[in-house]
Parts: C-alpha cells; sequence; structure tokens
C-alpha cells in the first residue's frame, strides 16, 4: 500500500505508487504509527536530490523524524511552494539566493527566503492563488482549469497526474490565469531555472509542443 507522501501541485499529501523525480520534506507530518496528521510543521519546506552521500533511510515515516515527500519534478515542488535544499543542492541553493536578492532587495538567507515564501504560499488553512496575464508566465509555472492542476509548456497547457503530464490544451494566448506557483518563484522559472534535480517529468515532453520563439 503507498504511504501518503506523494505532494501535488495543490500541495496536498496523496498516496499514490507512481515514483516521483523530487524528494524533500517540511517537518515532521506523521504520527508515531506513521499516518499523516498535518500539513506542514513550520516555513523550512525544501526540494532535495533523490539520492546524496549515499544516504538511504529506511524504513520511511520513522517516529520523531521528518516526514520524507517526493514531487513529480520541479515544477512541481516550486508549485507546491518548496525551494532548493541549501544542503544537497548548494550550487542550486546559492543561485536561487542570488535571485531572491535582486527580486527582494535586502532580503537574504533562508530565514527570510521561507518567511515569505510561506506568506505567498498559503492563505490561512489553505493554498493562496493569485491572477496573472497568461501570456507573461514562464514555462514551469502551474495553474488551476476545472479544478486540476496544468503545466504551462510552450504554447500548451499540460494536465498534471502522479505518474506524469496527461492531457495537452491550447495555452491561451489572453486573458487572466489563476496562478499556483508563488509569485517569488514564478521569478526564478522565468530567470532560465536549470538546476540539479529535473525542472519536468519526462511526459512533459511527450505531450508538450517545441516551445516558445
Amino acid at each position: 500500500m503507498p504511504l501518503q507522501n506523494r505532494v501535488t501541485p495543490f500541495s496536498e499529501l496523496v498516496a499514490d505508487p507512481a515514483r516521483g523525480l523530487v524528494y524533500g520534506n517540511r517537518g515532521c507530518l506523521h504520527d508515531s504509527v506513521g499516518r499523516i496528521h498535518r500539513h506542514h510543521n513550520g516555513r523550512r519546506w525544501i526540494a532535495c536530490r533523490l539520492t546524496f552521500r549515499g544516504w538511504h533511510r529506511a524504513p520511511l515515516l520513522q517516529p520523531g523524524r521528518f516526514t520524507e515527500l517526493f514531487f513529480l519534478d520541479e515544477a512541481t515542488a516550486f508549485a507546491a511552494g518548496h525551494r532548493p535544499c541549501a544542503l544537497c543542492r548548494r550550487d542550486d541553493y546559492v543561485r536561487f539566493g542570488a535571485i531572491w536578492v535582486e527580486l527582494h532587495g535586502g532580503e537574504a538567507g533562508a530565514d527570510a527566503i521561507d518567511a515569505r515564501l510561506h506568506a505567498e504560499r498559503r492563505d490561512g488553512p489553505g493554498q493562496r492563488r493569485h491572477p496573472a496575464p497568461f501570456e507573461e508566465l514562464p514555462d514551469g509555472a502551474f495553474v488551476v482549469l476545472d479544478d486540476q492542476p496544468w503545466l504551462v509548456h510552450g504554447w500548451s497547457l499540460l494536465r498534471w497526474t502522479a505518474a506524469g503530464y496527461a492531457d495537452r490544451a491550447p495555452r491561451p494566448a489572453r486573458g487572466q490565469a489563476t496562478v499556483i506557483t508563488p509569485p517569488s518563484l514564478l521569478v526564478v522559472l522565468a530567470s532560465g531555472w536549470h538546476s540539479a534535480v529535473p525542472l519536468l517529468h519526462q511526459t512533459a515532453q511527450l505531450h508538450g509542443d517545441q516551445g516558445r520563439s
């Protein structure tokens, strides 16, 4: 039976047997028998490499330890409000921090980043969403259509599933989108972000177009 540790773009934790390409955590979310009983624990939401220095924890969801989370790809982790880990993705974290300082001036360091991201990703008990013009969204952003998460990929929108991207729809040339990805992370994506973990699952290439010129 799959564990409830797959994260959707809506930041929800679901049980699914499909494998993700990005690892991470947001504190200890499970009880002594491995049942998820909270959405997050603190503001430190990170996205990590699947493997690092041969470290391996088994079994998962050990009592009193952080809850191991898995994401389809980094675009999914960004949509859920996670940023690069400062340990296993040090180069990514440093580059992320440089983009962040340029965007937010004097704010620097994990505490400042996580505080602003938490305000951008949460709206009371739920996920914060915000409007933005479709034509201004970078590849890798997530929007909501018919209560489903869709990835912006070139001139297309691709529907997210735990196993990969499925249906393709044309991206509107104008109009307002309901965006899931926090605003500060949209700026990171717009920088042409590439990192140590896959930005997009390989199924995006099967269903997407060739991008924008």
